[in-house]
């Protein structure tokens, strides 16, 4: 046979062999194809059968944050203007557990708070008589739960002439309690939140003050009626958080101390 006749003949049967290989191939489909190719290039390749997607776990009071700056600092400022540069300041604050992530539905949640006022118009240390006065003559607080299962509850409820809570020589009248005087407004040292729905994980406490506010310093006939409203989230917790570590600097810490209630409403 010729060198050419063997040439043809080595060709003739590289082809096919070549055949042979390939067609499997073509009649497993374009599936198996891309899996031998893949597999030739050192390369894997995911199962094909279908992925349904699983649905998201219920949101417990651990994975479902209620956001809360009170919780975060363990106190916290809220301020109303009542008139041009006329400042109603609430202060609340956490007293115990004082450590806010320990604030659990069973548990008792006390806190306190104050209200005062000051008229940035003046001298913090201006005589009253330079100041537009304020007096309070009721506080009333409500509550709303947000809990996991939807449902929602106001287990909380205060409600309080406020010149029945302090000292009987602070200044009043008709009007109610006057804010902005030398003995720092109003203080209540502590209330408490009891039993919560199991489930809860925040509650926001709606604050309701009935105000008389002065339209001019000294100016007995500017009185005008006002109701303020300020609301305050907290963050409830599981009660397995109780007992766990130390908070970080980006875990509420809960500190309780009372803001300096009463500065800036003092009189000569």
């Amino acid at each position: 046979m010729s060198s050419t006749s063997r040439r043809r003949a080595v060709r003739a049967s590289a082809l096919a062999l070549t055949l042979a290989v390939v067609a499997p191939v073509a009649l497993t489909g374009c599936t198996q194809m891309v899996e031998a190719f893949n597999a030739l290039s050192g390369q894997t390749v995911p199962n094909q059968s279908v992925v349904v997607a699983t649905p998201a776990p219920r949101g417990t009071s651990a994975d479902k944050p209620f956001d809360s700056q009170f919780t975060y600092d363990g106190s916290v400022s809220l301020s109303t203007d009542v008139a041009d540069g006329l400042e109603v300041r609430l202060d609340v604050w956490a007293v115990n557990p004082k450590r806010t992530m320990e604030w659990t539905s069973t548990n008792d949640k006390q806190f306190g708070f104050a209200v005062n006022v000051v008229d940035h118009r003046v001298d913090e240390k201006a005589v009253l008589a330079q100041k537009r006065r304020v007096y309070v003559s009721s506080v009333s607080i409500t509550s709303q739960t947000a809990q996991t299962s939807g449902q929602v509850s106001s287990p909380f409820q205060f409600s309080a002439d406020p010149r029945t809570l302090v000292p009987s020589d602070t200044l009043r009248s008709e009007r109610g309690l006057l804010l902005n005087s030398f003995q720092g407004g109003l203080l209540v040292p502590t209330t408490s939140i009891r039993q919560l729905p199991n489930d809860t994980y925040g509650i926001t406490l709606e604050f309701a003050l009935n105000v008389a506010v002065e339209g001019t310093a000294n100016t007995d006939t500017s009185f005008a009626q006002q109701t303020v409203y300020q609301y305050l989230p907290i963050a409830i917790f599981a009660d397995e958080a109780q007992g766990s570590a130390q908070p970080d600097s980006t875990t509420p810490s809960g500190t309780g101390r009372a803001p300096g209630w009463g500065q800036g409403t003092s009189q000569g």
